[in-house]
Protein backbone atom coordinates (compact mmCIF):
# COMPACT_ATOMS: atom_id res chain seq x y z
CA UNK A 1 0.00 0.00 0.00
CA UNK A 2 2.74 2.37 0.90
CA UNK A 3 4.18 1.66 -2.21
CA UNK A 4 1.22 2.39 -3.90
CA UNK A 5 0.61 5.57 -3.47
CA UNK A 6 4.03 7.24 -4.84
CA UNK A 7 3.13 5.39 -7.95
CA UNK A 8 -0.38 6.82 -8.36
CA UNK A 9 1.40 10.28 -7.71
CA UNK A 10 4.07 9.84 -10.12
CA UNK A 11 2.20 11.00 -13.11
CA UNK A 12 1.30 13.46 -11.41
CA UNK A 13 4.72 14.55 -10.72
CA UNK A 14 5.60 13.85 -14.15
CA UNK A 15 3.16 16.47 -15.35
CA UNK A 16 3.64 19.13 -13.19
CA UNK A 17 7.94 18.50 -14.37
CA UNK A 18 7.61 18.43 -17.88
CA UNK A 19 4.98 21.62 -17.41
CA UNK A 20 7.60 23.31 -15.39
CA UNK A 21 10.54 22.59 -18.58
CA UNK A 22 7.58 23.75 -20.90
CA UNK A 23 7.18 26.73 -19.56
CA UNK A 24 8.88 30.06 -21.20
CA UNK A 25 10.32 33.13 -19.97
CA UNK A 26 7.78 36.01 -20.61
CA UNK A 27 9.14 38.40 -23.87
CA UNK A 28 11.06 41.16 -22.64
CA UNK A 29 8.82 44.30 -22.46
CA UNK A 30 10.53 47.25 -24.47
CA UNK A 31 10.01 50.70 -22.43
CA UNK A 32 7.24 52.87 -24.77
CA UNK A 33 9.93 55.76 -24.85
CA UNK A 34 12.69 53.55 -26.40
CA UNK A 35 9.58 52.27 -28.54
CA UNK A 36 8.58 55.56 -29.53
CA UNK A 37 11.85 56.86 -30.60
CA UNK A 38 12.83 53.81 -32.61
CA UNK A 39 9.73 54.25 -34.16
CA UNK A 40 10.67 57.81 -34.65
CA UNK A 41 13.81 56.77 -36.35
CA UNK A 42 12.72 54.07 -38.30
CA UNK A 43 9.81 56.30 -39.58
CA UNK A 44 12.45 58.89 -40.89
CA UNK A 45 14.74 56.48 -42.48
CA UNK A 46 17.95 57.37 -40.20
CA UNK A 47 19.91 54.35 -40.42
CA UNK A 48 22.67 56.14 -38.16
CA UNK A 49 19.81 57.26 -35.14
CA UNK A 50 18.21 53.49 -35.23
CA UNK A 51 21.59 51.78 -34.77
CA UNK A 52 22.00 54.69 -31.81
CA UNK A 53 19.09 53.71 -30.49
CA UNK A 54 19.69 49.69 -30.34
CA UNK A 55 23.43 50.20 -29.03
CA UNK A 56 22.52 52.46 -26.18
CA UNK A 57 19.24 49.81 -25.15
CA UNK A 58 21.01 47.00 -25.39
CA UNK A 59 23.59 48.68 -22.58
CA UNK A 60 21.24 49.76 -20.44
CA UNK A 61 18.69 46.32 -20.48
CA UNK A 62 19.94 43.67 -22.81
CA UNK A 63 16.99 41.44 -22.77
CA UNK A 64 14.71 44.28 -24.22
CA UNK A 65 17.77 45.44 -26.33
CA UNK A 66 17.62 42.51 -27.65
CA UNK A 67 14.01 42.89 -29.06
CA UNK A 68 14.84 46.17 -30.16
CA UNK A 69 17.71 44.97 -32.38
CA UNK A 70 15.68 42.00 -34.09
CA UNK A 71 13.13 45.02 -34.92
CA UNK A 72 15.15 47.25 -35.96
CA UNK A 73 17.16 43.85 -38.02
CA UNK A 74 13.79 43.24 -39.47
CA UNK A 75 13.62 47.13 -40.51
CA UNK A 76 16.77 47.28 -42.33
CA UNK A 77 16.15 44.09 -44.32
CA UNK A 78 12.94 44.69 -45.64
CA UNK A 79 14.07 48.43 -46.20
CA UNK A 80 17.08 46.83 -48.72
CA UNK A 81 14.73 44.67 -50.10
CA UNK A 82 12.44 47.59 -51.02
CA UNK A 83 15.50 50.15 -52.65
CA UNK A 84 17.00 46.92 -54.16
CA UNK A 85 12.93 45.92 -55.58
CA UNK A 86 12.72 49.93 -57.32
CA UNK A 87 15.99 49.66 -58.66
CA UNK A 88 15.36 46.68 -60.59
CA UNK A 89 11.64 47.75 -61.94
CA UNK A 90 13.14 51.42 -62.83
CA UNK A 91 13.44 52.41 -66.01
CA UNK A 92 16.23 54.07 -67.69
CA UNK A 93 14.60 57.64 -67.44
CA UNK A 94 14.35 56.79 -63.07
CA UNK A 95 16.52 57.51 -60.87
CA UNK A 96 18.91 60.54 -62.55
CA UNK A 97 20.28 62.36 -59.51
CA UNK A 98 21.83 65.92 -60.68
CA UNK A 99 23.38 69.73 -59.54
CA UNK A 100 24.02 72.26 -61.65
CA UNK A 101 26.62 74.68 -60.36
CA UNK A 102 27.15 78.86 -61.69
CA UNK A 103 29.67 80.42 -60.51
CA UNK A 104 32.92 82.78 -60.91
CA UNK A 105 36.05 82.05 -61.27
CA UNK A 106 40.04 83.72 -61.31
CA UNK A 107 42.61 82.19 -63.16
CA UNK A 108 46.50 82.54 -63.80
CA UNK A 109 48.97 81.54 -65.74
CA UNK A 110 47.87 81.33 -69.75
CA UNK A 111 45.50 84.29 -69.18
CA UNK A 112 44.82 86.39 -65.83
CA UNK A 113 41.20 87.37 -65.33
CA UNK A 114 37.75 87.29 -63.36
CA UNK A 115 35.24 85.17 -65.59
CA UNK A 116 31.72 82.98 -65.27
CA UNK A 117 31.67 79.27 -65.24
CA UNK A 118 29.04 76.55 -65.81
CA UNK A 119 28.87 72.93 -64.39
CA UNK A 120 26.34 69.91 -64.63
CA UNK A 121 26.83 66.74 -62.96
CA UNK A 122 24.16 63.79 -63.39
CA UNK A 123 24.49 60.47 -61.95
CA UNK A 124 22.07 57.69 -62.40
CA UNK A 125 22.87 54.78 -59.47
CA UNK A 126 20.93 51.47 -60.70
CA UNK A 127 21.69 47.74 -58.91
CA UNK A 128 24.37 46.65 -61.43
CA UNK A 129 25.07 50.00 -63.58
CA UNK A 130 26.15 53.39 -62.37
CA UNK A 131 26.32 56.56 -65.73
CA UNK A 132 27.67 59.61 -64.91
CA UNK A 133 27.80 62.84 -66.71
CA UNK A 134 29.51 65.79 -66.43
CA UNK A 135 28.99 69.11 -68.70
CA UNK A 136 30.97 72.33 -68.76
CA UNK A 137 31.75 75.52 -69.86
CA UNK A 138 33.68 78.43 -69.16
CA UNK A 139 33.73 81.59 -71.46
CA UNK A 140 34.77 85.29 -70.70
CA UNK A 141 34.96 88.36 -73.13
CA UNK A 142 37.11 91.43 -72.11
CA UNK A 143 36.80 94.71 -73.99
CA UNK A 144 35.06 92.37 -76.74
CA UNK A 145 38.06 89.92 -76.91
CA UNK A 146 37.89 86.34 -76.02
CA UNK A 147 40.14 85.00 -73.24
CA UNK A 148 38.87 82.44 -72.22
CA UNK A 149 36.95 79.85 -73.46
CA UNK A 150 36.55 75.73 -71.94
CA UNK A 151 34.56 73.11 -72.97
CA UNK A 152 33.87 69.80 -71.79
CA UNK A 153 31.98 67.28 -72.19
CA UNK A 154 32.43 63.41 -70.36
CA UNK A 155 30.83 60.17 -70.09
CA UNK A 156 31.40 57.58 -67.38
CA UNK A 157 29.31 53.97 -67.23
CA UNK A 158 30.69 51.59 -64.68
CA UNK A 159 29.35 47.62 -64.05
CA UNK A 160 29.29 46.96 -60.48
CA UNK A 161 31.33 43.40 -59.84
CA UNK A 162 30.39 43.84 -56.00
CA UNK A 163 29.93 46.09 -53.60
CA UNK A 164 33.38 47.68 -54.00
CA UNK A 165 34.72 46.40 -57.24
CA UNK A 166 33.38 47.82 -60.97
CA UNK A 167 34.73 47.90 -64.33
CA UNK A 168 34.34 51.73 -65.80
CA UNK A 169 34.51 53.25 -69.32
CA UNK A 170 35.21 56.92 -69.37
CA UNK A 171 34.62 58.88 -72.91
CA UNK A 172 35.73 62.95 -72.89
CA UNK A 173 36.03 66.03 -75.16
CA UNK A 174 37.37 68.69 -74.01
CA UNK A 175 38.25 71.57 -76.11
CA UNK A 176 40.67 74.54 -74.49
CA UNK A 177 43.07 77.03 -76.66
CA UNK A 178 44.62 78.55 -74.10
CA UNK A 179 45.89 75.72 -73.24
CA UNK A 180 46.88 75.04 -76.60
CA UNK A 181 44.38 72.86 -78.42
CA UNK A 182 41.07 72.95 -80.08
CA UNK A 183 40.17 69.61 -79.40
CA UNK A 184 40.65 66.73 -77.56
CA UNK A 185 39.10 63.21 -77.46
CA UNK A 186 39.91 60.77 -74.56
CA UNK A 187 39.01 57.19 -74.25
CA UNK A 188 39.52 54.90 -71.30
CA UNK A 189 38.16 51.32 -69.72
CA UNK A 190 39.71 49.76 -66.61
CA UNK A 191 39.07 48.64 -63.31
CA UNK A 192 37.70 50.52 -59.85
CA UNK A 193 37.48 50.05 -56.51
CA UNK A 194 36.23 51.90 -53.69
CA UNK A 195 38.58 51.50 -51.08
CA UNK A 196 36.81 53.74 -48.01
CA UNK A 197 32.96 53.20 -47.95
CA UNK A 198 31.26 55.00 -44.58
CA UNK A 199 28.53 57.23 -43.82
CA UNK A 200 31.21 60.19 -43.42
CA UNK A 201 34.34 59.25 -45.88
CA UNK A 202 34.11 57.89 -49.88
CA UNK A 203 37.16 57.07 -51.48
CA UNK A 204 37.10 55.53 -55.04
CA UNK A 205 40.25 54.88 -57.19
CA UNK A 206 40.16 53.87 -60.75
CA UNK A 207 42.70 53.09 -63.33
CA UNK A 208 43.13 51.66 -66.97
CA UNK A 209 44.76 51.94 -70.56
CA UNK A 210 44.12 54.86 -72.46
CA UNK A 211 43.69 56.36 -76.06
CA UNK A 212 44.06 60.33 -76.99
CA UNK A 213 43.82 62.23 -79.86
CA UNK A 214 44.65 65.80 -79.71
CA UNK A 215 44.23 68.62 -82.14
CA UNK A 216 46.72 71.62 -81.37
CA UNK A 217 45.65 75.53 -82.09
CA UNK A 218 49.10 74.65 -84.52
CA UNK A 219 47.42 72.61 -87.12
CA UNK A 220 49.31 69.52 -85.04
CA UNK A 221 47.55 66.13 -85.12
CA UNK A 222 48.70 64.15 -82.03
CA UNK A 223 47.45 60.18 -81.15
CA UNK A 224 48.90 58.52 -78.15
CA UNK A 225 48.48 56.01 -75.65
CA UNK A 226 48.47 56.34 -72.44
CA UNK A 227 47.65 55.11 -68.81
CA UNK A 228 44.58 56.75 -66.60
CA UNK A 229 44.70 56.57 -63.21
CA UNK A 230 41.42 58.55 -61.19
CA UNK A 231 40.86 59.40 -57.63
CA UNK A 232 37.09 60.81 -55.95
CA UNK A 233 37.18 61.57 -52.38
CA UNK A 234 34.27 62.71 -50.30
CA UNK A 235 34.42 63.80 -46.76
CA UNK A 236 31.47 64.88 -45.02
CA UNK A 237 33.19 66.96 -41.80
CA UNK A 238 29.78 68.08 -40.57
CA UNK A 239 26.42 67.18 -41.32
CA UNK A 240 25.80 70.15 -43.80
CA UNK A 241 29.79 70.68 -44.50
CA UNK A 242 31.04 68.17 -47.40
CA UNK A 243 35.45 68.56 -48.39
CA UNK A 244 36.16 67.04 -52.14
CA UNK A 245 39.13 66.29 -53.37
CA UNK A 246 39.12 65.04 -57.58
CA UNK A 247 42.24 64.09 -59.35
CA UNK A 248 43.01 62.57 -62.69
CA UNK A 249 46.02 62.00 -64.82
CA UNK A 250 46.73 61.21 -68.48
CA UNK A 251 50.64 59.93 -68.76
CA UNK A 252 52.15 59.26 -71.93
CA UNK A 253 55.58 59.83 -74.05
CA UNK A 254 54.79 63.03 -75.16
CA UNK A 255 52.50 65.02 -73.28
CA UNK A 256 51.03 64.25 -69.80
CA UNK A 257 48.08 65.56 -68.29
CA UNK A 258 47.00 66.33 -64.26
CA UNK A 259 43.84 67.57 -63.53
CA UNK A 260 43.03 68.61 -59.83
CA UNK A 261 40.01 69.64 -57.87
CA UNK A 262 39.68 70.40 -54.04
CA UNK A 263 36.51 71.73 -52.61
CA UNK A 264 34.73 73.21 -50.13
CA UNK A 265 30.89 72.58 -50.55
CA UNK A 266 28.18 74.18 -47.72
CA UNK A 267 24.43 73.56 -47.51
CA UNK A 268 22.41 76.46 -47.33
CA UNK A 269 18.85 74.95 -47.54
CA UNK A 270 16.49 72.60 -49.24
CA UNK A 271 18.65 72.48 -52.64
CA UNK A 272 20.87 74.77 -52.20
CA UNK A 273 24.73 74.77 -51.19
CA UNK A 274 27.67 77.27 -51.64
CA UNK A 275 31.01 76.37 -52.32
CA UNK A 276 34.63 77.18 -52.64
CA UNK A 277 37.13 75.39 -55.44
CA UNK A 278 40.52 75.61 -56.31
CA UNK A 279 41.14 73.44 -60.21
CA UNK A 280 44.98 72.91 -61.31
CA UNK A 281 45.23 71.70 -65.05
CA UNK A 282 49.01 71.08 -65.42
CA UNK A 283 50.07 69.81 -69.59
CA UNK A 284 54.02 68.56 -69.01
CA UNK A 285 54.49 69.99 -72.63
CA UNK A 286 52.11 72.15 -73.81
CA UNK A 287 53.25 73.70 -77.62
CA UNK A 288 55.23 76.97 -77.25
CA UNK A 289 54.33 79.96 -75.74
CA UNK A 290 51.76 78.24 -73.08
CA UNK A 291 52.65 77.30 -69.66
CA UNK A 292 52.62 74.19 -68.16
CA UNK A 293 49.95 75.39 -65.37
CA UNK A 294 46.54 77.03 -65.16
CA UNK A 295 44.91 77.29 -61.83
CA UNK A 296 41.06 78.32 -61.10
CA UNK A 297 39.51 79.55 -58.26
CA UNK A 298 35.93 79.49 -58.23
CA UNK A 299 33.39 80.58 -55.53
CA UNK A 300 29.48 78.88 -57.07
CA UNK A 301 26.14 78.41 -56.26
CA UNK A 302 24.62 75.03 -56.54
CA UNK A 303 21.46 73.13 -56.87
CA UNK A 304 20.53 69.54 -56.80
CA UNK A 305 17.72 68.49 -58.09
Amino acid sequence: MRRTIPLLLAPLLLANVDEAVGEKPAPAEVPPAVQAMLDAAMKAGDEGAVAAIVKYAKAADKPSGEVIEKTAGTWKRERREAAERKLREASFLDLWKGRAELGGYLTTGNSDTLGLTGVLDVKREALRWRHKLKLQADYQESLGRVVRERYLAAYEPNFKIDDRAYIYGAAMFESDRFLGFDERYSLSAGGGYTAIRSPQVKLDLEVGPAYRRTAYTSGMLENQLAVRGKLDLDWKLTRGITFSQDAAAYVQSDNSTIQTKTALRVRLFGPLSTQMSYAVNYESAPPAPRVNTDTTTRASLLIDF
